[in-house]
């Protein structure tokens, strides 16, 4: 119990991205199925950190020890912060990405290019083994693409232009997005207080 992380997510594009930010604290890192819990989630919160942490806590009640979540989403500034907080259920959850993303496109077409601004967002929250929660938040800018672009990444990567790069975030190599990302930035800082409040020898 003492030696590893669960991961609120079943998701494993995610799983993937956490293990290559999170491996240098020499834990195993699991996600919540590897870990035995599939409690029933409802993310009723109004924010990503509320959602994080409805999350978090869930699978914590099924595991103990240290449990993390993320919650996630595009907010584009022309459709008033869509998909927002509602980013993995936007459209239905079943609808494919492919379909989501095209649909945004589509919304999009007459938006000139100074109004396609968006941003990923991303909250972490922990919930200690002796309940105590910790959040950390981080954003990346950029815009919305004229169409989808690049194979890697997963969700709405496709779409979501990096001006700096000129490449949408699925063109980006995996390291190389893990240094810039949204969750990448917002797990670095979370991997900071696990660090802080343990040291390397108590985790």
């Amino acid at each position: 119990m003492k030696n590893r992380i669960v991961f609120a997510t079943g998701n494993e594009g995610k799983m993937r991205e956490i293990r290559l930010i999170l491996e240098d604290l020499g834990m195993k890192i699991l996600s919540m199925k590897e870990a035995g819990a599939d409690p029933n989630i409802v993310e009723n919160g109004a924010t990503f950190g509320e959602n994080a942490e409805i999350k978090a806590r869930a699978v914590w009640e099924c595991t103990g020890g240290i449990v993390l979540a993320d919650d996630s989403g595009l907010v584009i500034d022309y459709l008033n912060g869509e998909p927002g907080i509602y980013s993995a259920r936007y459209m239905g959850e079943d609808t494919s990405y492919a379909v989501k993303n095209q649909a945004i496109i589509d919304r999009l077409k007459d938006a000139p290019l100074k109004e396609r601004t968006a941003r990923f967002v991303s909250n972490i929250a922990a919930v200690l083994p002796d309940g105590t929660v910790l959040h950390t938040e981080a954003a990346v800018e950029g815009t919305i693409a004229y169409e989808p672009a690049g194979e890697g990444g997963f969700g709405y990567d496709p779409i979501f232009y990096l001006p700096e790069y000129q490449k949408t975030s699925a063109e980006i190599p995996i390291g190389e997005k893990n240094k810039i990302s949204h969750r990448g930035k917002a797990l670095e800082a979370m991997k900071l207080e696990l660090k802080s409040l343990y040291g390397r020898e108590g985790l």
